[in-house]
């Protein structure tokens, strides 16, 4: 089932760079993260009303919901979508890709939680092989610093929304009354932010913006963040983020057939590494096999 999990969410996450894309140039970003976020709150509370799912909580716990929803439905986005105005999608990926190891430090930062070898090596693979993947733009003479700072930025926030996203669910609130709750705070506060700044609620008519905003709604949001925080849950935040790491992967063929994205000489030793860092995470060790067996007996 996680191997299920980690797929879903590594071809979705991987079309959503694209949807991206589509976005900029045309309305203010805030904007559109409002309204990507807050159509999929409404179409995912009507979802939990018309399946009799919808759980009551406790009000305390908005302030959770509160922290997640910056974390990872407001903030994180400001900076991504600001980031790629200065430098390309496949650079953007790439900075990203490092919530691998963010991860990794945040549980060791915050909860003393030490990461294993495989998971430190797996990870640090990984970000590796998606570096070298896109080296040249890495070490190319119009690198954008100030767009890498502001996708760390998206990245870091990212990183932090997954360590919160593993207590969201303490009180035995469900997955899905838990995240439309903090996706409902972070339109929200994007809603505020919109007004603030003074930016119109319109968006543009273009087919292919909207047609971007109806998948990062559904898809991206909805279906991706449900899945991935199941994942999270499931085998934690530094295996689950390893899925940072094989999107790019996807958003390469993407470019590669509507950016006219050329592959380097780079490629193959690039995707060697990424796909060995994700069997060091992901292949189950010697020791849990043989426990295994043994509790079976």
């Amino acid at each position: 089932m996680p191997a299920v999990l980690f797929l879903t969410v590594v071809v979705v996450w991987g079309l959503t760079w694209f949807a991206i894309h589509l976005q900029l140039g045309t309305t203010p970003d805030v904007v559109s993260i409002f309204w990507r976020f807050a159509s999929a709150s409404i179409l995912l509370w009507m979802l939990l009303l018309a399946t009799k799912s919808y759980r009551p909580g406790p009000w305390r716990r908005h302030i959770g919901y509160a922290g997640l929803g910056l974390c990872l439905f407001s903030v994180n986005f400001l900076f991504l979508y600001a980031a790629g105005r200065h430098i390309s999608s496949g650079l953007e990926s790439v900075v990203f890709s490092l919530a691998t190891v963010l991860n990794v430090f945040n549980q060791f930062l915050f909860r003393r939680i030490r990461p294993s070898a495989r998971v430190l090596i797996g990870a640090i693979l990984g970000a590796g092989g998606v570096a070298l993947l896109f080296a040249d733009q890495l070490i190319g003479p119009h690198v954008d610093a100030l767009g890498i700072l502001l996708a760390l930025g998206g990245t870091y926030s990212f990183s932090l929304g997954n360590l919160l996203s593993t207590r969201i669910t303490a009180d035995g609130t469900t997955l899905a009354n838990a995240m439309v709750r903090a996706m409902s705070w972070g339109a929200a506060c994007l809603g505020l932010l919109v007004i603030a700044s003074g930016d119109h609620f319109a968006v543009s008519t273009n087919k292919f913006y909207l047609g971007g905003l109806a998948y990062l709604s559904i898809f991206g949001t909805i279906i991706g963040f449900f899945t991935y925080l199941t994942l999270v849950a499931r085998i934690g935040p530094s295996r689950a983020a390893y899925v940072t790491v094989i999107t790019p992967v996807v958003a390469l063929t993407m470019s590669t057939f509507f950016e006219h994205y050329h592959w380097t000489g780079l490629a193959i030793p690039a995707t060697i590494l990424i796909l060995l860092g994700n069997l060091i995470i992901f292949l189950p060790s010697r020791r849990r096999a043989v426990t295994h067996v043994s509790l079976v007996k």
